[in-house]
C-alpha cells in the first residue's frame, strides 16, 4: 500500500468509527485514474467505482475515482502504485508496452487490459475564422497540442511526426488540458486544438455552442498513414448535427477507451471489479450516450493491446464470454 492509499485508509476507518458504523480492518482501497472532469473519463470511473461500492460489504474493496491529465497519465500513475487502474486509449496501451511515444524507452511489461469502453474519434476544432480547413493548414497557426501525458498529445505528435513537424512549425504551441480547452478557443487564445472523445463530448458541445467552431474532416495524406501503420486506431464519423454549427457528417478516426491495471493488482480485485460492471451493465450503458452502444463481447474482444489481467479472464470465462 502506498503512503497515499495508508492515510486515506486511515481517514476512512477513523471516521467511519467516529459515526458509529462498522468497517473492516481489511478493507482495501483502489483508485481509478479518468480525465478532466468535463470528459467522459470520468463519469466512466465514477460509474465503475459506484458499481464496485454497492458491494464493499462482501468483497471488502473500497474505490475512489480521480481527475487526471488522462491516459498517459493513468498509465504512469499505475506503474508508480499510485492508481490501481486507469482509463487510456488503446493506443497509449500500444506505445506504454513497446515503450515508444511518451514512454519512449521505458516500456511497461506489467501494463494489462480489463475491457474496453466506447470510440474515441478525434474531434479537429478549429476556429471559423482561422482558415483552417484540414490538417495542411496547420503551420504558422496557433495550435492547442494537449497536455504532456494526455492522449489528445499523443495523437497530435504523431500527426506532427508523419508531417515532419515539430513545435516551431506553429506560430505558438499551446499545452492545455480537456477541461481548458473549449473557453480558450472560444477567447481566442489559439486556432485550432485536437480533441480526441467519446460522442458527444461535453467540452466540444461548449466550445460549438459558444462560439463558431468548424470540425476539420481527418482525411489527409499523414492522417491515414496513422491509420494505417497503428492497428489500435479505425476510421469514425462525427454525425452532422451533433454540434452546433456542423450539420454534416465529418470524417476521422480515432482509438477507444479502455480501462486498464497492472499485474501488481490482485486477481481478487480485478475480478470483483470486472464483475461489478458486467452484472450492471445496462445501468452503465444508460450513464452517457457514448456508452449506449456497448457489447460485452466488443468490450472484451476489440482494442485491448496489453493482456488480459487473469482477474477479468477469470470473470469472462465463468460469463461464457471468452473460452
Amino acid at each position: 500500500m502506498t503512503i497515499k492509499k495508508a492515510i486515506l485508509s486511515s481517514i476512512f476507518v477513523g471516521s467511519m468509527a467516529v459515526s458509529g458504523a462498522a468497517v473492516s480492518s481489511d478493507m482495501q482501497f483502489i483508485s481509478i485514474g479518468t480525465g478532466g472532469v468535463t470528459g467522459v473519463y470520468y463519469p466512466a470511473g465514477g460509474s465503475i467505482c459506484r458499481m464496485l461500492n454497492k458491494g464493499r460489504k462482501e468483497h471488502g474493496i473500497r474505490c475512489s475515482v480521480e481527475s487526471t491529465g488522462g491516459s498517459g497519465y493513468n498509465v504512469n500513475s499505475i506503474r508508480a502504485g499510485e492508481l490501481e487502474f486507469g482509463v487510456a486509449q488503446s493506443d497509449v496501451q500500444s506505445d506504454a508496452l513497446e515503450g515508444k511515444g511518451q514512454f519512449n524507452n521505458n516500456p511497461y511489461p506489467k501494463l494489462r487490459s480489463v475491457f474496453s469502453l466506447h470510440p474515441e474519434p478525434i474531434h479537429m476544432m478549429a476556429r471559423e475564422d482561422s482558415g483552417i480547413s484540414s490538417l495542411d493548414d496547420f503551420e504558422g497557426k496557433r495550435v492547442n497540442i494537449g497536455n504532456p501525458g494526455s492522449g489528445n498529445r499523443s495523437m497530435m505528435e504523431m500527426l506532427m511526426a508523419e508531417k515532419g513537424w515539430t513545435k516551431d512549425n506553429f506560430a505558438f504551441a499551446a499545452e492545455l488540458k480537456s477541461s481548458e480547452m473549449a473557453q480558450a478557443i472560444c477567447d481566442d487564445k489559439f486556432d485550432v486544438t485536437i480533441f480526441v472523445a467519446g460522442l458527444p463530448n461535453g467540452s466540444a458541445q461548449e466550445a460549438t455552442t459558444t462560439c463558431d467552431i468548424k470540425l476539420i474532416p481527418m482525411t489527409d495524406d499523414a492522417s491515414m498513414a496513422v491509420i494505417k501503420k497503428q492497428g489500435a486506431y479505425s476510421q469514425a464519423i462525427i454525425p452532422g448535427g451533433m454540434y452546433t454549427g456542423n450539420p454534416n457528417d465529418v470524417p476521422t478516426f480515432g482509438p477507444k477507451a479502455t480501462i486498464v491495471t497492472s499485474t501488481d493488482v490482485s486477481d481478487e480485485v480485478v475480478y470483483q471489479l470486472t464483475k461489478s460492471v458486467f452484472e450492471n451493465l445496462e445501468s452503465f450503458k444508460r450513464l452517457h450516450p457514448a456508452f449506449s452502444r456497448l457489447q460485452p463481447v466488443e468490450m472484451v474482444h476489440t482494442s485491448l493491446v496489453a493482456p488480459l489481467h487473469p482477474g477479468a479472464e477469470k470473470y469472462y470465462r465463468e460469463a461464457g464470454l471468452i473460452k
